[in-house]
């Protein structure tokens, strides 16, 4: 099979950015339909409703709008969102959909091992290893010494690292935070294993004095650990090296243990900051999200895992003539297209830049939040910004926030921009006043959600200002 390759950055032509802008996308997807400007999000616009839209035979009904009409009237409606999509991790700043849209038209299925040949041509094969070999360099592990698959999310990443786990230590009992990603339990439930859930510390990070604790009650089983680069909630970054040294003072050797790195929005942020994600170490396998920082309309990821391993799951498949160690069997072709024509456009300069960028806007948010007078906290290396929650539901709503208990968050991915996080501010702010005005409510205390120092509830912020 031929080979795609990523090491040298390119520029799309000026005739592929021509063909970009959502106008032109718009034109060529509903030709027959009105082609007036999608209308521009105003300031008061509110939340996206129900549309409540009817599944209908062609033909039997003349009287209402047309097929091609409601999904238009449907683009405008997202176009109109897309500035205030706050609350969650994806990326959705990509221009590159109207070149790869002709892909549309063919079904492209990646079944089996990404590195054998299919018996049929309608694959993106070549595509899925070129995007394996580049994220085989950025972790640290030469290309005959790994396996991996572009996957259809970060979940199913999860699956296939514990599964690696559980297959290669059989008698193995999970160990994951409280914080780590709903996913890696849902794991343990699927594959019947024992697990231990870890405490974390108020920031989110898992507490590695009850690792150590519960490894030393559990010291004749072996251990699989989930490490999480980046939680979901509070983005906090658990110490793959203090894992490391943890499992070490209490008697694991190097085979009685299996890590798995969830790395699923981090995964291409931390290594352009420190390489705490790499094979030079002893971890078994690293997920991301392929649809999180990077950007993709589909939901995918990126699994990859030690060659060595993957034969306790590869079972061959006559009928499709090859070997399958994935999750999934049949995996979405166009996803592996849309990550490389990213990463080679973007490349690690860009990708440098966006990091950089994200991390500055967190923090310009978080201080300016600070400034307000807001609950807030901002783990060091994220772009998550944890704040209090808003008292108005349809607030929340119209932000698209998420929210846990008494707090909210803001993950700064790379289409957020400085105007964007100053309306959200701003509307903060003089909701605020209204919410809490006369003193007949007070803004929640989320001193042990986010820690005292970052709450400024009336009582934290008097605590703080007067020692």
């Amino acid at each position: 099979m031929g080979s795609l390759s990523l090491e040298m950055d390119f520029e799309p032509s000026p005739r592929s950015l021509a063909m970009t802008p959502r106008s032109l996308a718009r034109r060529r997807l509903f030709p027959n339909v009105d082609n007036k400007k999608p209308k521009v999000a105003q300031p008061g616009a509110g939340p996206r409703k129900n549309l409540q839209l009817e599944v209908m035979e062609p033909g039997l009904k003349n009287d209402g709008p047309s097929l091609d009409t409601i999904l238009v009237n449907y683009l405008d409606t997202l176009t109109q969102r897309v500035n205030y999509h706050l609350g969650y991790p994806v990326n959705i700043c990509y221009d590159h959909y109207a070149s790869l849209a002709p892909l549309l038209q063919f079904h492209l299925n990646n079944c089996g091992d990404p590195f054998l040949q299919n018996t049929v041509d309608f694959h993106s094969k070549d595509f899925e290893v070129a995007v394996l070999n580049w994220f085989a360099q950025l972790w640290e592990i030469e290309k005959d010494q790994y396996w991996g698959y572009v996957t259809n999310g970060g979940t199913e990443g999860n699956l296939h690292g514990i599964l690696i786990g559980r297959e290669l230590l059989p008698d193995g009992i999970l160990y994951a935070s409280k914080d780590s990603h709903y996913s890696v339990f849902k794991a343990a439930r699927m594959y019947r294993m024992d697990s231990e859930t870890i405490n974390t510390s108020v920031n989110g990070e898992m507490d590695y004095s009850d690792l150590r604790e519960k490894l030393l009650q559990n010291k004749d089983k072996p251990a699989i650990i989930n490490v999480t680069i980046g939680t979901t909630f509070k983005g906090a970054i658990d110490d793959v090296d203090v894992i490391l040294e943890t499992l070490k003072d209490c008697g694991y050797s190097q085979d009685r243990f299996y890590i798995h790195c969830d790395a699923a929005l981090c995964g291409l942020m931390t290594p352009f900051i420190n390489n705490m994600i790499s094979f030079k170490k002893p971890i078994g396998s690293v997920t991301i999200s392929g649809h999180k920082f990077l950007g993709c309309p589909m939901p995918c990821g990126v699994q990859i895992t030690r060659k060595s391993y993957i034969n306790n799951l590869s079972t061959n498949v006559e009928y499709i003539a090859s070997v399958d160690a994935t999750i999934s069997g049949s995996r979405n072709g166009l996803t592996p297209i849309f990550l490389w024509y990213s990463l080679s456009a973007k490349g690690q300069i860009g990708l440098q830049k966006d990091v950089k960028r994200c991390l500055d806007n967190a923090k310009y948010l978080k201080d300016r939040l600070q400034q307000a007078g807001i609950s807030v906290m901002l783990n060091e290396l994220s772009i998550i910004v944890v704040l209090e929650r808003p008292r108005d539901h349809e607030f929340v709503r119209r932000w698209q926030l998420s929210c846990v208990k008494d707090m909210a968050h803001v993950i700064v991915m790379p289409g957020i921009t400085r105007e964007m996080l100053d309306n959200f501010i701003s509307e903060l702010v003089q909701q605020r006043k209204q919410w809490y005005k006369d003193g007949k409510a007070e803004a929640p205390c989320v001193g042990e959600d986010i820690g005292a120092q970052n709450c400024a509830c009336s009582y934290h912020k008097i605590d703080y200002i007067c020692p």
